[in-house]
């Protein structure tokens, strides 16, 4: 056993939860980020500009057209396997092998491609990290240990893994069109909270394919979360503060919230507010890429998304025009309702002496 751990340790195999569900995950959805969300925005961005370059077809693979954004899209991925290989530390010669491996696991894994990427990436990545540097032939070895293992385990547990999530994914998008009300609750109020933590609510949204009613309910909680703490914390972190947990993550408020848990309670409950506004009232939808519906106002890419989804469902025919209440809806549930909630929560919560000034204080 003692060999066994030896081993693990000189090859930098660490079988953790961090290392898997939180660095993986996380760089995983970097990896999203970085083609299928980057394709959409420019998809999005080239169609309602009407701009020629961003539209026309640029490459004709298989008899598939494939614009600027489309072949970003395609790359999602290989994408994905790079950046887990790089949070998992993989050496040059594994890292370079996990295109095909991420290529194979997310053709196979169909519309769960994304929780399939995840598991058999890993798995390729710490077998090619086990051979890696062990022969003389490094570099045939580690490149053929690792594209290998990476198919034959696409191959074996990918498309069950993608059916898996995908039913899933149906099972809550279906459950929250049946109850929107406590639906709306319960995924706002989870996903917002996945956001907050050190884990990644896109990777969760994508590997579900979580899109619809539920999406939109997504949508609300992340927003409920970044911009709750950015506006509450005001006071103490200023323009500064406001800016980099607003539109960059509230995970910033992680260590504090370690520190006093109460200073999650406003956010909490604010998207426990506004994930059934989302669901009952404006009927908010997110339509785009799914890992738009764990982006929250990050970039305002979740409210990017929700307006891709809607060009696509104008495009399709499912809807006509794009409304004023639609732009209300977004608007209220994005930003005004946190903003005006989560600091009267707050404000309760001080004058009931379970926080204190200084507590949301970023370092």
């Amino acid at each position: 056993m003692d060999g066994i751990r030896s081993f693990l340790k000189k090859k930098n195999i660490e079988i953790s939860v961090r290392r898997y569900l939180i660095d993986a995950l996380g760089a995983m959805a970097q990896g999203l980020f970085c083609s299928l969300l980057i394709g959409t925005i420019i998809n999005t961005i080239g169609t309602q500009l009407h701009l020629s370059f961003l539209t026309r077809t640029v490459a004709q693979i298989s008899g598939t057209d494939y614009t600027v954004g489309g072949l970003a899209t395609a790359m999602s991925g290989p994408a994905m396997a790079v950046a887990i290989g790089f949070a998992l530390q993989c050496p040059p010669l594994v890292l370079f092998s996990m295109t095909a491996v991420g290529f194979a696991s997310n053709a196979l894994g169909g519309a769960g491609g994304p929780l399939a990427v995840l598991f058999v990436a890993i798995l390729a990545a710490e077998c090619g990290k086990a051979v890696s540097g062990e022969t003389r032939v490094d570099i045939l070895v580690t490149p053929l240990v690792t594209v290998l293992v990476g198919i034959f385990f696409s191959w074996l547990i990918a498309p069950p893994l993608g059916q898996a999530a995908m039913a899933l994914g149906h099972l809550i998008m279906w459950a929250t069109e049946l109850q929107p009300f406590m639906m709306g609750i319960l995924v706002s109020v989870l996903v917002g909270m996945a956001l907050t933590l050190p884990i990644s609510s896109a990777a969760i949204c994508a590997a579900l394919g979580l899109t619809g009613l539920a999406g939109g309910a997504a949508v609300a909680g992340c927003s409920a979360q970044m911009i709750g703490f950015a506006v509450m914390s005001f006071k103490e972190n200023k323009w500064g503060g406001l800016l980099s947990q607003g539109i960059g993550t509230s995970m910033l408020q992680m260590g504090n919230i370690v520190r006093n848990p109460m200073i999650w309670l406003p956010p909490i409950l604010t998207s426990s507010i506004t994930g059934p506004i989302a669901t009952c009232i404006f009927h908010l939808e997110m339509n785009g890429a799914p890992v738009s519906s764990g982006m929250g106002t990050c970039g305002f890419v979740g409210q990017i998304g929700v307006y891709s989804g809607w060009v696509s469902d104008m495009q399709n025919g499912s809807r006509t025009a794009i409304t004023a209440a639609d732009w209300i809806g977004l608007l209220l549930i994005s930003i005004v309702l946190p903003a005006i909630l989560c600091p009267l929560f707050a404000m309760l919560l001080k004058k009931m002496g379970k926080i204190k000034t200084g507590d949301m204080k970023l370092s």
